[in-house]
Parts: C-alpha cells; sequence; structure tokens
C-alpha cells in the first residue's frame, strides 16, 4: 500500500534526483568550509597611521616655526604678537570643539601662534640673554620624558585620570583669571605670575598639566590607529600635540626667567 505520507512520498519520488544525486567531492566541501560566512565591506576611507600623524605633525610644528622665525627676524611688535594671539586663540578654540581635521584652519591656527610665540621669545631674549634655546631644549626633554612614560605605561590614560586633567586645566586656568582680574587693584593680583614661591609653584603645575595634556594626546592618536580612524583625523592629533607644546614651552620659558639674571 502506498503510504499517505509525505515525507516517504517525495523520498521515493525524488531519489533519482534527490538521495540519489551525487555526493559533493571532498574539494567542493573544503571550497564551502572555507569560504566566509560573511564578507564586512571595505571602508570607505584610509585609515591612520602613526606615519600620517609624525607628517602632519612636521608640517604643523614647520609652520608654527616658520611663524615664530618670522616675527623674531622682523622684531613683529607686541601689539602684532598680542593680535595674534588672539586670532590663534579663535582658530584653536574653533578647531578644539568642532574637532575640525580642516589642513587649512589647523595650520593657521600655527602660523599666528608662531608669529605670537617668535614675538614673546625675542622679548625674553633681549631680557636673559640664552633664554629661548633653554626653553626650547626643556620642552623637547619633556615630550621625550612623556613620550617615554606613556610608552612604559609608567602612567596608564583611563577616563578619569582625562576627567582628572580637564578638571585641573580649567581651575589652572580660572585661576589665572582671577589673578588678572585682582591684578587691577593689587599688584601682582594672587601671586601666580610673580617670581615668588607661590609663582614657582604655579609654573610647575601648569607645566605638569602641559605633560599630561601630551599623554592624552599619545593615548588620541594610539587609540585612533587602533579603531581605524579617517586618514585625516591625523591633523587632529597634530594639533593636539602642538598645542601642548606651546603650552609647555610658554611655561618653561616663564619658569626659566625666575632663575635667570638679566644683567
Amino acid at each position: 500500500m502506498e503510504s499517505k505520507n509525505p515525507v516517504f512520498s517525495r523520498s521515493r519520488g525524488g531519489q533519482v534526483g534527490g538521495w540519489a544525486a551525487q555526493a559533493p567531492s571532498p574539494q567542493h566541501l573544503q571550497n564551502m568550509y572555507d569560504a566566509p560566512s560573511y564578507a564586512p565591506p571595505a571602508p570607505a576611507y584610509r585609515a591612520m597611521t602613526i606615519d600620517d600623524v609624525v607628517v602632519r605633525g612636521f608640517l604643523t610644528l614647520g609652520t608654527l616655526i616658520l611663524g615664530a622665525a618670522a616675527a623674531w627676524y622682523f622684531d613683529v611688535p607686541v601689539r602684532i604678537a598680542i593680535f595674534s594671539a588672539l586670532i590663534a586663540l579663535v582658530l584653536g578654540l574653533v578647531a578644539s570643539f568642532k574637532q575640525s581635521t580642516n589642513p587649512a584652519l589647523i595650520l593657521g591656527y600655527a602660523l599666528f601662534e608662531g608669529v605670537f610665540l617668535g614675538s614673546i621669545s625675542h622679548l625674553y631674549e633681549s631680557l636673559y640673554n640664552g633664554i629661548v634655546l633653554q626653553a626650547v631644549l626643556g620642552t623637547a626633554f619633556a615630550f621625550g620624558g612623556v613620550l617615554t612614560v606613556y610608552a612604559l605605561r609608567v602612567v596608564r590614560v583611563t577616563p578619569k585620570f582625562t576627567k582628572f586633567v580637564i578638571a585641573a586645566a580649567i581651575s589652572a586656568l580660572g585661576l589665572m583669571l582671577v589673578n588678572w582680574i585682582v591684578g587691577f587693584f593689587v599688584a601682582g593680583g594672587l601671586g601666580l605670575r610673580t617670581d615668588s614661591p607661590l609663582g614657582w609653584i604655579f609654573s610647575v603645575a601648569m607645566i605638569l598639566i602641559g605633560c599630561f595634556f601630551l599623554l592624552l594626546d599619545f593615548d588620541a592618536v594610539e587609540q585612533g590607529v587602533r579603531q581605524g580612524a579617517p586618514e585625516k583625523f591625523a591633523w587632529q592629533c597634530a594639533f593636539g600635540l602642538t598645542l601642548s607644546l606651546v603650552w609647555i614651552y610658554l611655561e618653561v620659558l616663564r619658569f626659566i626667567s625666575y632663575f635667570t639674571s638679566n644683567d
């Protein structure tokens, strides 16, 4: 009797074209095994590398140094240097808050900041012979030291550490603002920027904050490379590194001036 079960009916009716079909070869099974079940789409951009950051960093620092050298050579007046600093401040704030990767914006910041640095460095050099070279070397040593500390993982950049650095920077800038306002009524303000023990301690604290920001910059570069950030993100990394180095240089320059004779 013919079974009414559809499974058995289908098995008998389809033996020739179904179960009785030729078995796949071992090579065919191997190809099926090797084939990926899902092929992720290729990224639409080239991922950032360390070399990208290095190249953009040299371009940014080179532009800054070029502006500084021009300001030094032409002995740019202080009023023009202050105007350049204000332009650099605006460009820097835009680049920071918008996380901009626009090369024109970042190189523009570097150029105007360089004019300010060249003028203020020339002024310091006229008062304290040899101080600029000392400040440059001090900044270079700070950069190398922080890079070593980061590479050896002596200090780990964590979300808690990042919050601490940002809070410390905001507090320091707030104290500087209060010191500036009090300075209109009391000579020297709170004494944070004077040649005194309090001024020395505050300068050291500012240098340390700049070094902490370098740690954040190194971590941003590493995380960007690891997570496959777009190539253009290298401009933002170069901007951050330049900003931290400028901070450290100015603070080192001021700190050395406290202990240098102007004879």
